[in-house]
């Protein structure tokens, strides 16, 4: 399952992206959600929380390790001062 796991993630971002894409509420007020929200800020409401439980996942699983491995490499190396300056 893992070679799948990148092609799988950019779908999902790619899906995500088409989502917001929602032309079929532009003209519309319509139902009013609550019966205050128009169906488009409810819409973009929901996307948003969708959009940021998609960040997660990406920083979940596709964040790449090294850069943290890196960070805490240089992180232990001690300072190197230039005592001329």
């Amino acid at each position: 399952m893992k070679p799948l796991r990148p092609w799988l993630l950019a779908a999902l971002v790619v899906l995500i992206y088409a989502l917001h894409q929602d032309f079929w509420n532009w003209d519309r007020i319509e139902p009013l959600i609550c019966g205050f929200l128009p169906i488009g800020l409810a819409y973009h409401a929901a996307y948003s929380l969708l959009a940021a439980a998609l960040m997660w996942v990406l920083v979940r699983w596709a964040w790449p390790t090294q850069l943290d491995q890196l960070e805490k490499s240089e992180a232990r190396r001690p300072e190197e001062k230039d005592h001329n300056a």
